[in-house]
């Protein structure tokens, strides 16, 4: 079962809780699943209880009690335990858990893993300010609202230094203030659509002469509220510097899968036969809640920093994925390379929200 198919489960045990009565309360559009907490337990943990607690006129450990008993009988989940004030913890049977997560990630399916269907989500309008640090912000909050399903339209209080677009890009705003974007599509989206100012401390220095990726790193890596280094070391290629760890595990899982057909095998999910993953399986299940919560409070510094977890995390596998030696290919170098090229998939994801390019080669 992967993230979005217990988040459809945990949906279904409250829309059934809901219409047998035991519950009196508006079904949510969506639920939240993640992995547990400080104190939690087993591969995902949900706070729903607790969200729908007081419009149901319960306690969220009541509400939690209710669910917990539908989840049991739900196909592929082995145990739900309720820690806290109501949180629920779900524990996955066996290892389909991690196998359905990588099969979800690499799959064919159409939108990518951790988006939302198109228009599926709310109406934003967005402003910035004339300013280097708020255009940067403003062309990745169209991106990441875009990828969680927002109908969105966006502009600057001025027209652009025509060398921030030359040299940051920016291609998805319409650079215009949001009030004089003329169109019936303008005219629909400002009706009672969501209106949000992007206003990041401004940069202390011009971020241009780091180029693109550097540039676009050192201004949204920081939360909005703090104020960017802009310098040398976003260049630099080691290991101090965050943006080249994910660049560099990116090109890394790229190179794997190369290798891979050129040792006459291909990535298929299956246990990888090593303990090491499991920070990384962990870091993988949380990017649709980290791409959620990104969209929810503007924050593009929240996927930059996950970025860097997972490229972290990534590392103990990537020397094990392919056979050493006169070692032959098998199932669980197949297994590994399934989870490095989801990791890849993930990353690459990443950056490109960011607007950073993801090398296959650096």
């Amino acid at each position: 079962m992967t993230p979005v198919e217990l988040s459809r489960t945990v949906l279904r045990a409250v829309r059934c809780a809901v219409d047998e009565g035991e519950l009196r309360v508006a079904v949510p559009e969506r639920v939240v699943v993640a992995p547990p907490g400080p104190g939690g337990c087993g591969e995902y943990a949900t706070n729903v209880a607790l969200q729908l607690a007081r419009p149901a006129g319960r306690t969220p450990r009541h509400v939690a009690e209710v669910l917990r008993d539908r989840l049991l009988r739900a196909d592929g989940i082995g145990d739900v335990v309720i820690t806290g004030p109501g949180f629920i913890n779900i524990s996955l049977r066996g290892a389909a858990a991690p196998l359905a997560l990588v099969a979800e990630i690499t799959g064919p399916g159409d939108i990518p893993y951790g988006h939302l269907p198109e228009a599926s989500g709310e109406r934003v309008l967005l402003h910035a300010a004339a300013e280097v640090r708020a255009f940067v912000h403003l062309d990745v909050l169209v991106r990441i609202l875009r990828s969680q399903g927002c109908l969105v339209r966006a502009g600057c209080e001025a027209a652009p230094r025509p060398e921030w677009i030359a040299v940051l890009g920016g291609g998805v705003v319409d650079h215009r203030p949001v009030d004089h974007q003329p169109g019936a599509a303008s005219d629909a989206l400002r009706i009672d659509a969501l209106r949000i100012d992007v206003r990041p401390v401004p940069a202390p220095a011009d971020p241009l002469p780091l180029g693109r990726d550097a540039a676009r790193w050192a201004l949204l890596r920081p939360a909005a509220h703090d104020r960017p280094r802009i310098g040398a070391e976003h260049l630099e290629q080691r290991e101090s510097n965050p943006l080249f760890r994910v660049r560099y595990a990116h090109a890394r899982t790229r190179a794997l899968a190369r290798n891979a057909a050129d040792l006459g095998f291909h990535a298929e999910p299956g246990p990888v036969g090593m303990d090491g993953p499991r920070p990384l399986l962990t870091a993988l299940a949380d990017h649709p809640r980290v791409l959620a919560a990104a969209a929810r409070h503007r924050a593009p510094d929240r996927l930059a920093r996950h970025l860097v977890t997972v490229a972290d995390a990534a590392q103990p596998l990537l020397p094990a994925v392919l056979p050493l030696g006169a070692e032959k290919p098998s199932a669980v170098h197949r297994a590994r390379l399934a989870l490095a090229e989801a990791a890849g998939t993930v990353l690459a994801d990443g950056l490109s929200l960011l607007g950073i390019d993801a090398p296959d080669h650096l």
